[in-house]
């Protein structure tokens, strides 16, 4: 697995791969398994994306909690105001996987259930919007994404428990920034300047579950990560630079995480988690989990 970004991608530039297919080669060769095979579980996994988003905006699930459910739905059917449908769209995936995690039904860790959300919004939006990109080539944003969080994974940390929400969410709009600017042609540098950009405006940010759930305030900062992957993908793709290359804003990310107060770091005790109306929020909340609820 690759150490960092400028090595992953130069390792394409210089061989003349693509970066899917080096991702690809990397992680067969790493784990034994057959190239094809990766490509299969990749293609699973899309489909488990797709039903989740579908589940949710159905707005029939409901979190045991009684405090998400419905929302996606609500988004969805009340339609664009000001940024349009697209952006309105991207937004309702998002918080209808989250809604589906909630209620304990099937979604995929992207990189963490905690950040479900962001890279189907984006990857399902994109091929919608773009009238479909075939499988293949979702497939290969898929891998362009992983291989941004496996390098994330170990320069910093994927968990909300070690870096807070910056880990989580962070890395998963790192990984649909990369992928998004890969799926409009940017260049190897373009897509470095998209990580950077995105992970820069999402640095600091504190896991503060109430309740200790994942699901307020998640359920948004899931659609928040996702347009700020979108911004900062349109802002590479037309040139914009960023000083800091997107390693270095990767280990600041890092850094940042275990600088962090423990209260700030999923214990929910403190930030939101720790108000007066989450407290109340949580003292009501019914303690049996509603029939409607997926498993």
């Amino acid at each position: 697995m690759h150490k960092s970004i400028e090595s992953l991608l130069r390792d394409a530039e210089q061989s003349g791969r693509p970066i899917p297919q080096v991702v690809l080669e990397t992680e067969s060769r790493e784990t034994g398994v057959p190239a094809e095979q990766i490509r299969a579980r990749i293609a699973h996994t899309l489909g488990v994306m797709r039903r989740a988003i579908d589940e949710g905006l159905e707005g029939k699930v409901r979190s045991a909690s009684g405090m998400t459910g419905g929302r996606a739905k609500r988004l969805w059917d009340n339609g664009p105001r000001m940024l349009g449908e697209r952006v309105t769209i991207t937004l309702a995936r998002a918080i209808a996987t989250l809604e589906v995690n909630a209620a304990m039904g099937l979604i995929v860790a992207a990189p963490t259930a905690g950040a479900a959300g962001v890279l189907p919004a984006i990857l399902i939006s994109v091929d919608e919007f773009a009238d479909g990109l075939g499988e293949e080539k979702l497939i290969d944003a898929m891998l362009v994404a992983g291989g941004v969080g496996g390098v994330i994974a170990q320069r910093a940390s994927l968990a909300g428990a070690e870096g807070g929400c910056q880990a989580e969410t962070g890395t998963a709009a790192a990984m649909g920034a990369a992928a998004v600017t890969w799926l409009h042609g940017g260049t190897p540098d373009q897509i470095s300047t998209a990580i950077a950009l995105c992970l820069q405006g999402m640095l600091g940010l504190i896991c503060d579950p109430i309740g200790g759930l994942v699901e307020i305030p998640c359920i948004y900062r899931n659609a928040s990560a996702a347009m700020q992957a979108i911004s900062a993908s349109e802002m590479a793709l037309a040139g914009l630079d960023f000083p800091v290359n997107a390693d270095e804003v990767i280990d600041v990310m890092g850094e940042v995480g275990r600088r962090m107060p423990s209260a700030y770091r999923e214990t929910a005790m403190g930030g939101l988690a720790a108000t007066p109306s989450a407290r109340r929020l949580v003292q009501i909340r019914p303690t049996s989990r509603p029939s409607g609820a997926s498993s």
